[in-house]
């Protein structure tokens, strides 16, 4: 499934490909989905009205967005979402609905001035070729302002790696599709969000629609286990475990959770991790304040190199996810 999930194509804005594949696998499990006016896809077990517990993963990746075309061809472009210029140069990437390749131009280090070998390209500085030697010639292809672009990656996996884009956070996608299939004693809800790399904006409807009284969400983060000056820790790393937040840039994560997280972890001898405080965001720090406020915790897997073309992860760490999940599900009813 996660394979499927990281294959499709799902910018922030464009996530109906992932959906698709979402509501297939689970429209035969759920008492009643939706798919409301933002494109969040919200699945109920149970009645809906007594939902106490609610599960959250975002559809989209980050990605582009065709802004203009040059009258040469060329194809102008900006970020959707978080990502380094860094990262894409020479990247491959597909274009629009009819998914058109091409490659994120740069100059050719033979053709840099001394000045500009110095400096880190911008994205004002890059642009798309697609091979199309005039603005006419792609716009005949059909492309246009405002198509979004992709990354080409396929998932494959060496041993115990994972390599893929969007495991940010397909990985939350797909442990929930199999959350869904799942038998309980209680109502749940199973909210995948859109636009959350552009701002957390899908959870913000999804959580007043359902206003659960505790909230989950399940991310894939960014592992800091490469080289690094001396005695700065490499954390969060990947093939330790399932990260725990205790606090990031958007939520301080309900204290009752994240306590149940590490007691499971602990009494059943699941490796885990601590995010580092202060680091990044996720759909909590909407949820976390919807309606007169709601109890959240974040449960993530380490990754290598999120927000690029391609991430790297370990098969043991999303084992361990999905074994300490379970274990909270068993315990929810009655710990909260």
């Amino acid at each position: 499934m996660l394979e499927r999930l990281t294959n499709a194509s799902g910018v922030s804005g464009a996530e109906d490909e992932v959906r698709n594949i979402i509501k297939e696998e689970i429209k035969d499990y759920v008492d009643e989905y939706i798919v409301d006016t933002m494109g969040n896809l919200i699945a109920f077990k149970g009645d809906k009205d007594k939902v106490k517990l609610m599960f959250a993963a975002h559809m989209d990746e980050v990605g582009f967005m065709v802004t203009h075309i040059e009258k040469t061809g060329e194809i102008r472009f900006q970020p959707v979402g978080g990502i380094d210029s860094r990262v894409v140069l020479a990247k491959r990437v597909l274009i629009g609905k009819d998914k058109i390749p091409a490659v994120i131009g740069v100059k050719a280090v033979h053709l840099l001035t001394d000045e500009e070998e110095k400096n880190i390209p911008k994205f004002n500085d890059l642009f798309l070729d697609a091979g199309f030697t005039s603005d006419k010639e792609a716009e005949k292809a059909g492309i246009k302002r405002g198509d979004f672009v992709v990354f080409t990656t396929k998932y494959r996996e060496q041993d115990e790696a994972i390599f893929a884009k969007a495991i940010d956070d397909r990985i939350g996608c797909s442990i929930m599709i199999e959350l869904a299939k799942k038998t309980y004693s209680y109502a749940v809800a199973f909210a995948f969000t859109v636009q959350e790399e552009v701002g957390l904006r899908g959870a913000n409807v999804a959580g007043y629609r359902v206003n659960p009284g505790y909230a989950v969400i399940l991310e894939g983060t960014g592992a800091g286990d490469f080289p690094q000056k001396k005695d700065i820790g490499r954390f969060p790393a990947v093939g330790k475990g399932p990260v725990i937040t205790i606090m990031d840039r958007t939520c301080i994560c309900d204290r009752k959770l994240t306590n149940l997280f590490i007691k499971i972890a602990e009494d059943n001898n699941i490796p885990y991790q601590i995010k580092k405080p202060g680091i990044g965001g996720t759909d909590a720090g909407v949820i976390s304040k919807s309606k007169e406020g709601v109890k959240c915790g974040v449960i993530a897997l380490p990754a290598r190199y999120i927000h690029s073309p391609v991430a790297v992860a370990k098969k043991s760490d999303i084992d361990n996810m999905v074994k300490l999940v379970d274990i909270f599900i068993e315990n929810a009813k009655e710990e909260l």
